[in-house]
C-alpha cells in the first residue's frame, strides 16, 4: 500500500513575552494485526471475483487445451497413468489437467427410461498444458497415448470455441445441464412392440423422432407392412 507522508512545518512566530499553547499532536494508532489479516482478505476478494460475476470458461485457464488419442475403452487408465507420470516428473506447474468428458445421456432400456453417463468422444483425451519438449515427451510416451491429435510433433491447441463447445462454461452451483437423449435403436433395426395395440407385433424401425420420443415402425399385420407411430417406451430390441 502506497504510503502518503506529511510534513506540517510551522512558520517561526515573532518572539512574544506569552508562549502560545501547541496544539496537541495527533497520533495514528498503529494498526492490529487483525486490521492487517482482514484488509489482506478483502484483497484477495477482490482479486478473486471476475468482473461482472460472468460464467468462468475453461478457455481462460492457464495454459492450452490439447486433444490426446487413446485406445477406446482404455481412456481412464490412460488418464491415471498420465496423472501419475506427471507426479513422478514433477511437471504439475506445467500440466494442469487431464479430462475425459463425459455427458449424461438418456436411454430406454427394457421399456424404461434412464439416465447413463456415457464419454463424449470414446478414445479422446483433454489436457491442458503449457506445450515444450518436457511436457510434450511425458504425454507423448504415457502408455496407452498413441499421439496427440495434430499435424505431425507439432500439436495444434483446441480453439475457445472447441474448448466451450466440448467442456462448456462453469455453470450456476446446482444447476446442471439437461441431458441429451439418445435413442437405443437404429432406423432399419427390428423391434418388438410391448405396450398398446399392437403389443407382441414385431417391426422394423423406418424414422426416429428424437423431439417428440417417437418412431415409426413398420409393423406386419395380415402379411403386409403398415407404418405405426409408437412411443419409446412401448418398444424393445428384438
Amino acid at each position: 500500500m502506497e504510503e502518503t507522508m506529511t510534513t506540517n512545518e510551522s512558520p517561526q512566530a515573532p518572539d512574544v513575552a506569552v508562549e502560545e499553547a501547541q496544539p496537541a499532536e495527533v497520533v495514528e494508532a498503529a494498526p492490529t494485526a487483525e486490521d492487517a489479516t482482514a484488509a489482506d482478505e478483502v484483497e484477495a476478494a477482490d482479486e478473486e471475483t471476475p468482473a461482472g460475476d460472468e460464467p468462468l470458461s475453461p478457455y481462460d485457464l492457464p495454459g492450452s487445451w490439447y486433444v490426446i488419442h487413446s485406445y477406446s475403452g482404455y481412456e481412464n487408465k490412460v488418464k491415471a497413468n498420465l496423472e501419475t507420470r506427471i507426479k513422478s516428473m514433477h511437471l504439475e506447474d506445467k500440466i494442469f489437467d487431464v479430462v475425459i468428458p463425459m455427458e449424461d445421456v438418456v436411454e430406454y432400456k427394457g421399456g424404461k427410461k434412464v439416465t447413463v453417463e456415457r464419454k463424449k468422444f470414446p478414445g479422446y483425451i483433454l489436457v491442458r498444458l503449457y506445450m515444450d519438449d518436457d511436457t510434450w515427451y511425458a504425454v507423448r510416451n504415457t502408455p496407452g497415448v498413441t499421439g496427440f491429435v495434430g499435424s505431425g510433433t507439432k500439436p495444434t491447441p483446441l480453439s475457445r470455441r472447441e474448448v466451450e463447445k466440448i467442456l462448456g462454461v462453469a455453470k450456476e452451483e446446482g444447476k446442471k445441464e439437461k441431458p441429451t437423449f439418445k435413442p437405443a435403436w437404429e432406423v432399419g433395426e427390428t423391434v418388438r412392440v410391448v405396450e398398446g395395440p399392437f403389443a407382441d407385433f414385431n417391426g422394423v424401425i423406418e424414422d426416429i423422432n428424437v423431439d417428440q420420443q417417437k418412431v415409426r415402425v413398420l409393423v406386419d399385420i395380415f402379411g403386409r407392412e403398415t407404418p405405426v407411430e409408437l412411443n419409446f417406451d412401448q418398444i424393445v430390441k428384438y
